[in-house]
């Protein structure tokens, strides 16, 4: 029996899987402190919107009740640990180390590896920080169910949403390329992915012009688009689909980006040090 090419070409990524993994265990304590991280973040925003809402807990503004709103704030701090997978951040000390030098002559391409060291951290990330955080939560305050169908349609969005967010951290950590250092790229970054991806703020509730801009930018099928089907707060299948489509045109056009960027940056490599 013959293995075919493709299968062959991914063994050769296998490694920085399991180095990613390595990497990511080697620093067991770090799970603790970003779970603490992310609890403490998270009953701040739950506790400031419940006070929003504690005159009206069945239906008030944005037409959340206290329960959906809750609800909403959980699971989009759930996704942000998801997106949280400083792929950015290690291209750009890459970058500042020389070793994107080293990743031009490996017979592997230099995004692809990213991607595999990635995915580790993803799953290490849900299963030591997200899901406990959801346990926590779930446990302190009385959450909406959702049906079924609205369960299925968001893990149906959650690959869309980590696609985009791991494709926009390596257009930021491309741009070291340029600009040898992202440390200011990274933190404008952050704060408008945080704002317009409704993760602090639901479309909802935001002022008219922020909710339209919200709405063209890709940042909203990060976090917004997913917990509304979640939420159920969507007009049938048709809108649904929709929201689907939306994610999927997006990851598809961010890592196009990034693949373009990749062959356009690379003849500009600058190795400080290297």
């Amino acid at each position: 029996m013959t293995v075919g090419v493709p299968s062959l070409r991914l063994r050769r990524y296998l490694p920085f899987a399991v180095s990613g993994l390595q990497a990511t265990l080697q620093y067991r304590a770090s799970f603790f402190v970003s779970l603490a991280t992310t609890a403490t973040s998270t009953a701040v925003v739950v506790f400031l919107w419940r006070a929003v809402y504690a005159s009206s807990p069945d239906t008030g503004p944005g037409g959340f009740g206290i329960e959906g709103i809750t609800t909403y704030l959980i699971a989009a701090q759930v996704l942000g640990v998801l997106h949280a997978n400083q792929v950015d951040s290690e291209i750009g000390q890459d970058i500042l180390r020389g070793d994107i030098a080293v990743a031009l002559i490996r017979p592997v391409s230099y995004p692809v590896m990213r991607i595999f060291t990635a995915l580790p951290v993803l799953i290490t990330n849900l299963l030591m920080v997200g899901l406990p955080t959801l346990l926590i939560f779930a446990v302190l305050f009385p959450l909406q169910s959702p049906a079924p169908v609205d369960l299925l349609l968001f893990l149906a969005a959650v690959p869309s949403s980590v696609v985009i967010a791991f494709s926009l951290n390596m257009l930021v950590g491309l741009c070291g390329i340029v600009t040898t250092n992202i440390w200011g790229i990274r933190i404008v970054k952050e704060s408008v992915v945080v704002f317009f991806a409704g993760q602090l703020v639901p479309l909802d509730l935001m002022p008219a012009p922020l909710a339209a801009a919200a709405s063209v930018l890709p940042f909203q099928s990060m976090v917004y688009a997913p917990v509304r089907l979640l939420t159920g707060r969507y007009d049938g299948a048709s809108d649904a689909a929709l929201v689907l489509a939306g994610q999927v045109g997006w990851a598809v056009l961010l890592a196009g980006a990034c693949a373009v960027l990749w062959r356009v940056f690379v003849r500009r490599v600058q190795v400080l040090g290297g």
